[in-house]
């Protein structure tokens, strides 16, 4: 009788690596929120090095262990349970900052304009303050912004973007599954581009906003938000990017069969994510 094996990786260096860089870029980190030092920016760059060190090291040793044959449809089930927890975990993580808009935007906005007659928050501190989102004054006019960033200009543009590389990531899926090796690469090298483009449209959007509108991280609750956002989807974006990039030249080197990649399937779940709460953003964020 024929008997299952599991494939055990042997004893790895790449958690305590892992750790060590975390602790160094939080600490980092940490420091440099208190003041800017010499130190807080040495640790934190220390910190992300080893960070992509780690990443690279420890992501090399899997493509070895998955070209070398060591993986069988128990590991590779592993591995998409995995991944699919990890993309809840992300779900949870933006649906956070969507409740922290919608806590500010329904609750704590309107409470401080005076709705709700069991609040005297409106008549005691800031009687004049009208509720409005977005909101473009704070409560104590401390803060003013003159204008917002409209929908349907560049954010409409990226929302395009974002939709089509979602359409150019499923061609260069059904490509390899089909073995057109040609059509893969191009389709994950159009994915890449838009990708990409959208990063530096966000890029001048942020400058537009800081240097012409006066939205900044700084401005109330609505540029908190704002930025809070958008920035952690564009980190998000550029996470996704960078491993369609790794996908792209593995593809270049012939890795990946119709029956075997799930990297690639991995991949095309987390940017399909990105685009999903993309569209939330447009629509929360930018629309409404």
């Amino acid at each position: 009788m024929s008997e299952a094996h599991y494939f055990i990786p042997e004893p790895s260096r790449w958690p305590l690596i892992g750790t060590v860089a975390l602790a160094l870029s939080f600490v980092g980190a940490a420091m440099l929120l208190n003041g800017p030092t010499a130190s807080g920016y040495v640790l934190l760059l220390l910190g992300l090095v080893t960070l992509v060190y780690l990443f690279y090291g420890w992501f090399s040793d899997v493509i070895r262990e998955s070209l070398g044959g060591h993986y069988n449809a128990q590991v590779d089930l592993s591995f998409r349970w995995g991944m699919g927890w990890f993309v809840f975990s992300e779900v949870m993580f933006f649906a956070v900052f969507f409740g922290a808009l919608f806590y500010a935007r329904s609750y704590s906005v309107p409470w401080l304009g005076g709705e709700g007659s069991k609040f005297i928050t409106h008549q005691t501190l800031w009687p004049g303050f009208e509720a409005v989102w977005p909101l473009l004054t704070t409560p104590d006019e401390k803060v003013q912004i003159q204008e917002v960033i409209p929908a349907w200009g560049l954010p409409a543009v990226n929302t395009a973007l974002l939709l089509s590389s979602g359409v150019t990531v499923t061609f260069a899926h059904w490509a390899l599954k089909a073995d057109h090796r040609r059509a893969l690469c191009g389709w994950l090298a159009a994915t890449v581009a838009l990708g990409l483009l959208f990063l530096s449209i966000q890029a001048y959007e942020y400058m537009h906003a800081y240097q012409d509108l006066g939205l900044t991280l700084n401005a109330g609750i609505y540029g908190t938000t704002f930025f809070m956002l958008t920035g952690f989807h564009g980190f998000h974006v550029t996470v996704g990017a960078i491993m369609l990039m790794v996908i792209l030249l593995r593809s270049l080197r012939g890795h990946f069969t119709s029956a075997n990649h799930f990297a690639f399937e991995g991949v095309a779940w987390y940017w399909h994510f990105v685009d999903v709460v993309w569209l939330g953003l447009f629509i929360f964020v930018y629309w409404f």
